[in-house]
């Protein structure tokens, strides 16, 4: 037994592998390329229409819904026989709103007999102040869109204070009850 094949012996045990073996034949390995050729290219299509479909998902968001200013729905009990109005406020931390249109929110009262006008109001850092009122709440969830130049009374919209929601006394048939309201945000 010569040195070559002894070498040939060695790598046939230790590797599994032998010079001597013969390779398979080259039209499986073009029939194999041909293959993953044309699986990466119907994946490299999919991927590029799914994120194609994906931008223009959040295009068609962020086109309109431009800030969620409250993302859990907010529940305003009101017993109207110890106050004349209640409230609930969002600070707005002298926040600019001139890039906005639309101030949007969806809401619903608990009592389907109970007449309820909703008092929408801002101020800005100035102290002005304006109000647009909701009529009729219903007691199914509706969605409310407010353009922010019905805000008469408000000049300038670059430092907001505060958005609140108001039940007042008079504007109630019943004097308790409970208003819903959830996402709270503004449009561009």
């Amino acid at each position: 037994m010569g040195r070559r094949d002894i070498y040939e012996h060695l790598a046939e045990i230790y590797l599994d592998t032998s010079v001597k073996k013969r390779r398979k034949p080259e039209k499986y390995h073009r029939h194999l390329k041909i293959i993953l050729t044309a699986i990466s290219a119907v994946t490299l299509i999919f991927m590029t229409l799914l994120s194609a479909n994906i931008y223009n998902k959040n295009k068609h968001l962020n086109s309109h819904m431009a800030l969620i200013l409250q993302p859990d729905t907010v529940k305003i009990n009101f017993n109207l026989d110890s106050a004349k109005k209640q409230a609930y406020s969002l600070r707005l931390n002298k926040m600019d709103l001139n890039k906005f249109k639309t101030l949007k929110f969806s809401v619903k009262k608990t009592n389907y007999r109970n007449n309820i006008a909703l008092r929408v109001e801002f101020i800005n850092a100035f102290k002005e102040k304006s109000e647009v009122y909701v009529k009729a709440v219903s007691n199914k969830w509706q969605e409310y869109k407010i353009a922010l130049a019905d805000f008469k009374n408000i000049s300038d919209w670059s430092d907001m204070l505060d958005l609140s929601f108001i039940i007042e006394e008079w504007n109630t048939a019943e004097k308790g009850g409970a208003v819903y309201i959830d996402n709270i945000g503004l449009l561009r």
